[in-house]
């Protein structure tokens, strides 16, 4: 029986999201191949993985402009040597593991495994194939530790693939794949039952709002948009998440009440039902994190970006703006003015659309473990 192990990393929903979405797709179509899926900090360190977690998740949502700091300079200089390092000595339990399991392959949906594991291939402590999914839209340095230890580096988009070859990477290493999300944004469903699950009509223009999750940075700018949307466009009608972030939550109802708006914006606090919402949605607004972008790009959504976190999130903004696909409302931005002509401007709309579309690769994950599976292709 063929092992694959599949490495991620906690920091984000989206490193989470590939690595599931390939273990399940995998174990649907293979059966005769075992994996395991694993966070690797985790698995090395239960205490530091809830020390860099949190670490992380404050900065990103207190100290942004810190965070930004931190990630540039983890692209090169200091930190990014020391970063380099500290993965290496973990790298050693790491070892422990691999050599137990004895993979054929290993999947790596972290910067932080992947660098890991090509020490460990450099120094010859693993021998097995090795492959890197990247899950933004812009390339970080940290991802591309000992690349030619690396067998497989699957990418977003063309911008990826041709920066990389101008790092000298070799590019029949690199594949324009897409970014690993559910099968369920593959699905069809019936439009009908979501509008009346939601309370929605059928007949108006929809928006799907994701203003907090677990970070809930720029609560003013989120919402001053949704007010602003409130107040412009009486004949919208808006799905409003405020996700793990109780103070957003608390905003957005406020807001609602205030305008006594309850008929056309249905406020709530999680759902597992995205990919049905975004099936009968016209725009969503978000902040740019990888997998949000992606499931908006699978549904063929024009974007406004709010509230991106500075680095990697911001690079991810600025690649949708440069494709024109999407809005990028900043601090300072007249949200009033953006969205006014935006509304009347209906082909801006269509063409956020249609670009959308364009950059869509809603069969990322079959693409990826046809690739990586291909002496068994045919049973795909």
């Amino acid at each position: 029986m063929r092992k694959i192990i599949i490495f991620y990393g906690a920091y984000g929903g989206g490193h989470i999201a590939a690595a599931k979405s390939i273990s399940n797709h995998i174990l649907r179509n293979h059966p005769e191949v075992e994996i395991e899926l694993i966070d690797c900090i985790e698995y090395i360190n239960k205490y530091l993985n809830k020390i860099s977690t949190e670490a992380y998740k404050e900065l990103a949502k207190k100290l942004p402009k810190i965070w930004e700091h931190v990630y540039n300079n983890s692209n090169d200089g200091a930190l990014a040597k020391i970063t380099t390092t500290t993965n290496k000595i973990l790298a050693i339990k790491l070892k422990n593991l691999i050599k137990e399991i004895n993979p054929d392959l290993i999947i790596s949906t972290h910067p932080f495994s992947s660098q890991m594991c090509a020490f460990l291939k450099k120094k010859n402590k693993i021998n097995c194939k090795l492959a890197t999914i990247m899950t933004d839209f812009h390339i970080h340095n940290q991802w591309l530790y000992l690349p030619e230890f690396v067998d497989y580096f699957f990418v977003s988009n063309e911008n990826m693939r041709n920066d990389m070859i101008n790092l000298n990477i070799p590019e029949e290493k690199i594949f324009v794949t897409g970014i690993p999300v559910s099968t369920k944004f593959q699905e069809k469903f019936n439009k009908e039952e979501i509008y009346d699950e939601f309370w929605l009509e059928n007949n108006k223009f929809t928006v799907l709002f994701f203003g907090g999750g677990e970070f809930g940075l720029g609560r003013d700018t989120a919402c001053i948009t949704l007010k602003t949307i409130i107040r412009m466009f009486k004949e919208i009608q808006v799905v409003a998440i405020s996700g793990k972030n109780p103070k957003m939550n608390k905003d957005f109802n406020e807001i609602v009440d205030k305008t006594n708006s309850s008929d056309r914006i249905k406020v709530l606090e999680y759902t597992d039902k995205v990919p049905e919402l975004m099936s009968i949605a016209n725009i969503v607004v978000t902040k740019a994190g990888g997998l949000t972008i992606t499931e908006s790009l699978t549904s063929n959504l024009p974007i406004i970006i709010i509230n991106p976190i500075p680095g990697q999130e911001e690079e991810n903004a600025q690649f949708l703006v440069n494709e024109n696909c999407a809005i990028w409302i900043k601090k300072d931005d007249n949200v009033a003015r953006i969205l006014k002509n935006l509304a009347r401007n209906p082909s801006k709309l269509e063409t956020m659309k249609q670009n959308s579309i364009r950059l869509a690769k809603p069969y990322a994950t079959r693409d990826i473990c046809n690739i990586l599976l291909a002496e068994n292709i045919d049973d795909m």
